[in-house]
């Protein structure tokens, strides 16, 4: 078609028989030509994601090896893939997080869970230690795919609802949606600069050791509710928006304020924590931020403070109302 168009064209403008062969035929080859490049690359790119598929299967099955260094090589495999086939790095961090969640006791949280390095318990057995390191490996790798500084500015999920963390750093990382309740956090937790722009869901989880919320910026809210805290807590320069839900009585011990931007919603008052910031009233509706499913709370664990009722409630700590929680959001228990 396109050789019988050039010809065409050039006999209309009256171009003499050969030089309308010799176009003609040299745009219809260049077609032919573009055309079979296409295909070519089409070919390596479907060929490609056939190979990078099977290299994620192969990888996730490799992760139920009961040899350490092959669980290892797993991981390190899949994390090479997230970063060669940026398609997979939400379904990669889905995976190790998933590890994380899978039950696993370690004989020196009993001894000393605020430090658990400094007590070797005299019946750790080698399948313990392995499979320690293991994790240690999977929480390092995430904390590694996740954005961080002045590099490209990613946001991922990270779903540790259930898991049992080491030393756990996300220092510096960008997070969308941040959820782990019922968690238990040993050692130092480092949520230092800690960027999450939708819901940080901690209810019922446990922190064992220390933790580090400096600089973090949780602008999609926080659920401290039923959350258990046997060290201190750093909130200096932390800011929380869009809600705040706490559990009460506060940590043992509090280093800094943790500051409420305008419009941050709480559901009741709270004494003896330290809190500073915004006085504005909350506006209603904020279930769509936080409810992950239609049924609310999990296992047992009270709601996160995830949405108000029609009324507003004071994000001021001395003038909040009484509100009680029904399910996965704040609900106004005063008569109507």
């Amino acid at each position: 078609m396109v050789t019988a168009a050039t010809a065409a064209l050039l006999w209309w403008f009256k171009a003499p028989p050969v030089d309308i062969v010799k176009t003609a035929g040299v745009a219809g080859g260049a077609v032919v030509a573009l055309y079979a490049l296409w295909l070519n690359d089409r070919k390596h790119w479907l060929e490609s994601e056939k190979v990078a598929d099977e290299r994620f299967a192969r990888s996730v099955e490799m992760l139920g090896n009961e040899a350490d260094q092959v669980r290892v090589g797993a991981m390190h495999s899949l994390v090479w893939l997230a970063k060669s086939t940026p398609r997979y790095k939400q379904t990669v961090i889905d995976v190790l997080c998933a590890y994380l969640r899978r039950p696993f006791v370690h004989a020196s949280w009993a001894l000393d869970g605020a430090d658990p390095d400094t007590k070797l318990p005299e019946n750790l057995t080698l399948e313990e230690q392995q499979e320690q390191q293991v994790r240690r490996t999977a929480q390092r790798l995430i904390r590694d795919l996740l954005s961080w500084g002045d590099k490209k500015k990613e946001y991922f999920d990270l779903d540790l609802t259930g898991a049992a963390l080491e030393y756990f750093r996300l220092d510096g990382r960008r997070v969308h949606r941040f959820t782990a309740r019922r968690a238990q956090f040993y050692g130092i937790t480092e949520f230092r600069e800690l960027h999450v722009r939708k819901p940080a869901l901690f209810s019922g989880a446990t922190f064992h050791g220390r933790l580090s919320l400096t600089d973090a910026k949780l602008e999609g809210g926080l659920a401290f509710t039923e959350v258990t805290f046997k060290r201190e807590v750093d909130f200096r320069a932390a800011t929380v928006g869009t809600f705040l839900a706490l559990v009460d009585p506060p940590p043992p011990k509090q280093v800094g304020e943790l500051e409420l931007l305008p419009g941050t919603a709480m559901r009741t008052r709270h004494l003896g924590w330290q809190l500073t910031g915004s006085t504005e009233a909350a506006g209603a509706g904020l279930g769509d931020h936080v409810e992950q499913d239609a049924r609310g709370g999990a296992d047992g664990v009270r709601g996160d403070g995830d949405g108000l009722g029609d009324g507003k409630v004071s994000a001021k700590t001395d003038e909040a109302g009484a509100v009680g929680l029904d399910g996965e959001g704040l609900r106004d228990q005063r008569d109507a």
